[in-house]
């Protein structure tokens, strides 16, 4: 099955979900959360994990599952941010109210426990253990990234640690889960949730590069967003590790910024100067190269292998 039948099968699964009608205020959340859409990357990888070794099908219930604990965050996450649109929607909490995302969050990460565990059979024991490990690191990272707000003396090592867990570790168990349930050995499920981390690391890296880089009318949202909010993204840790000590008081000038065209222009001279575009461009191709080193070592026939690469490298070159 190609990208298109997989993303369309786990549409399917959800809107045939069958969340109970009542009580209306806490399951109509969801249906209006769940249908706002998204790309479904994590689902569809563990379909396609599942592929190399199988039938897909067999994963579904898994792929349904990762997929609403991964809604389920992103429902706490907007709480936690205080956001007020989520791709282009008002967010549970604002159309509702603080309670009802909780709440409504909270029964959505029950329903990807009831969902994981269905036709498990044999590798229920496996896969609640790395659901678990996943869910617990998922929480960990969020909360490594709400401690950077208030510090100021954040490493890019410890930037790439906190994207691992708050993003990448769902990717890879996304795909580890994938393979164990159509019977793969523990080693070709390493080396995939290996894939996956490593992606998922680049992708968030290639995303704090468009957000500065992006061409505004591909982006769909504000070029410079994170120069606005002074977020310490991959690219103002690498600038901070390598100005001088008149460039970071450049930058700290910066963030002071009241003119946000200026700032971001100024802050975009910056980076170009001290090359830190080229030098995240560097570390992402350094992880996707790694990624592509585990997914060759998978031990299926080459040709399977296609999609999974195909997309890695539609994830790192994208342009929004």
């Amino acid at each position: 099955m190609d990208l298109a039948s997989h993303t369309h099968r786990i549409e399917e699964e959800l809107k045939n979900l069958g969340l109970p009608e009542n009580p209306e205020g806490l399951y109509e959340p969801l249906r209006y959360f769940l249908q706002i859409g998204g790309k479904r990357i994590r689902p569809v990888l563990t379909l396609m994990a599942a592929e190399l070794f199988g039938q897909p099908d067999k994963a579904i219930n898994q792929a349904v599952a990762i997929e609403l604990f991964h809604n389920f965050t992103l429902i706490h996450d907007d709480i936690m941010d205080n956001a007020p649109l989520r791709r282009g929607m008002i967010t549970v909490h604002e159309k509702w109210n603080l309670n009802t995302g909780i709440l409504s969050g909270d029964v959505l990460l029950i329903e990807a426990y009831k969902k994981l565990v269905q036709n498990a059979n044999e590798h229920i024991a496996d896969i609640l253990d790395i659901f678990n490990r996943t869910a617990t690191e998922v929480c960990e990272g969020q909360q490594m990234d709400m401690d950077f707000e208030s510090r100021i003396d954040v490493s890019a090592a410890e930037y790439i640690e906190m994207i691992r867990l708050k993003t990448s570790v769902l990717l890879g168990c996304a795909l580890e889960i994938g393979a164990l349930m159509n019977g793969a050995s523990k080693e070709n499920a390493d080396h995939l949730y290996q894939f996956g981390e490593h992606i998922g690391i680049a992708f968030q890296i290639k995303d704090d590069i468009l957000d500065l880089y992006a061409d505004p009318e591909k982006f769909g949202k504000q070029v410079g967003g994170d120069v606005i909010a002074n977020k310490k993204t991959i690219l103002h840790l690498t600038a901070v590790a390598n100005s001088s000590k008149e460039q970071l008081s450049v930058l700290k000038n910066l963030s002071a910024e009241s003119d946000a065209t200026q700032k971001i222009e100024k802050t975009r001279m910056m980076y170009d100067h001290l090359g830190v575009k080229e030098k995240c461009e560097d570390l992402l191709h350094d992880h996707l190269g790694t990624a592509m080193f585990h997914l060759e070592e998978v031990k299926v026939e080459d040709h399977l292998k296609k999609s999974l690469r195909e997309l890695a490298i539609y994830l790192i070159n994208r342009d929004k």
